[in-house]
């Protein structure tokens, strides 16, 4: 394993999970490629060249799969590209000539990008990232592209203004105005509710979104499912229940906080689409425990745990009892445009966490994550 270098560990993972997705995996390797840039060449034995966020060991990706009704499952892969050396601004700058070669080559649309991209540029970027791009992998389709912006690059008190400004030019002001109203918890804002992802298709197509992640601080499922009332047709019970089969019963997530995701589009005056992202990672004793929840939200939910498994042997071939943190996030999409479960795998190229001591009370552990982040897009 310490022989491999990152891009060879990471291309391994992603063509099986395109198996498990039936995607084609010549393009998917491709991008990956170019989404890593020079750190894919390091080896696994060298110490992360960053320290990112995406996860908990710094492998700078992030693989997800999302299971949908009708349709096969989407394989995702979160990523982060790094400069040379690394920093905040030459991060972004390479993560930008990555966006820039392939939105050429592949006819995206960058045109509600652009309109915004300034708001979020500064000479001193605040926050754990700049600019992270999400690559999308669906069965008989080309690849699409989703890019994430830090709300807080300017500073945590300007976060609020920041997303106000870019939602006002992309025509999504009213439903901002009722998010900050109705989701947000009383004098919050900035402190227990942070704005930590604005994220952006790149595409002009109907499906096209922008959505604004809320992370949710020592909240309890009541904060969560006010906040996801905004939301026209959001079943707050069954939110409630995602959460409290995720957590095993937790109701004030005091470690890895709750995050939620509104989805924006025009013409209406409140968000259309909502996500409820669980950190099961902190709220179990091993990935054997993670996995026995996820299963059985997944046949709650009407999806055959088989690909669950397999994606999991996709990732890694180690016992589940052996580590905590492989799967690190599992959450339910309601609403547009696609509704159903996203479970969020940890690539581990550098180190596997170790389980859990059962004698500590789940969810009650200190988490490693900095204050102001959360790592979930």
């Amino acid at each position: 394993m310490a022989d491999l270098s990152v891009s060879s560990h990471l291309d391994g993972q992603l063509a099986r999970l395109c198996e498990v997705a039936g995607a084609d995996p010549a393009e998917p390797r491709t991008l990956l490629a170019g989404l890593l840039g020079p750190v894919g060449q390091r080896q696994l034995y060298e110490p992360p060249v960053w320290p990112s966020d995406i996860s908990d060991d710094h492998t700078p990706v992030e693989f997800s799969i999302a299971f949908n009704e009708a349709e096969p499952p989407t394989l995702r892969v979160l990523g982060e590209t790094l400069g040379s050396p690394p920093g905040p601004l030459a991060n972004l700058a390479a993560t930008r000539g990555f966006l820039d070669a392939y939105a050429r080559g592949a006819g995206l649309s960058t045109t509600r990008l652009d309109s915004v991209r300034d708001l979020f540029a500064t000479d001193d970027p605040q926050g754990e990232f700049t600019m992270w791009c999400s690559l999308v992998f669906r069965n008989g389709r080309r690849p699409e592209l989703k890019v994430y912006l830090n709300p807080e690059a300017r500073g945590v008190e300007q976060a609020p203004a920041l997303v106000a400004e870019a939602l006002r030019r992309l025509g999504l002001g009213a439903s901002y105005r009722t998010l900050l109203e109705h989701g947000v918890r009383p004098g919050e804002l900035g402190r227990g509710d942070r704005l930590t992802f604005f994220a952006v298709d790149l595409h002009d197509g109907p499906q096209a979104r922008v959505k604004l992640y809320l992370t949710h601080h020592e909240a309890e499922v009541w904060d969560v499912t006010r906040a996801a009332g905004v939301v026209d047709g959001v079943d707050v019970a069954e939110i409630e229940e995602f959460c409290a089969v995720a957590g095993g019963g937790t109701r004030r997530f005091d470690g890895r906080p709750l995050v939620g995701s509104y989805t924006f589009t025009e013409g209406v005056d409140r968000p259309v689409g909502y996500s409820i992202y669980v950190p099961i990672r902190s709220y179990v004793t091993d990935d054997q425990e993670a996995r026995d929840r996820v299963a059985a939200l997944l046949v709650r939910y009407g999806f055959d745990t088989a690909g669950l498994d397999r994606a999991i042997s996709a990732v890694t071939p180690r016992p589940l009892s052996e580590g905590v943190g492989l799967i690190a996030h599992v959450s339910l999409r309601l609403g547009a445009p696609r509704p159903g479960v996203t479970v969020y795998l940890s690539a581990e190229a550098y180190r596997v966490c170790p389980p859990r001591p059962r004698r500590v009370p789940v969810g009650r552990e200190a988490s490693p994550t900095p204050a102001g982040r959360t790592r979930r897009p």
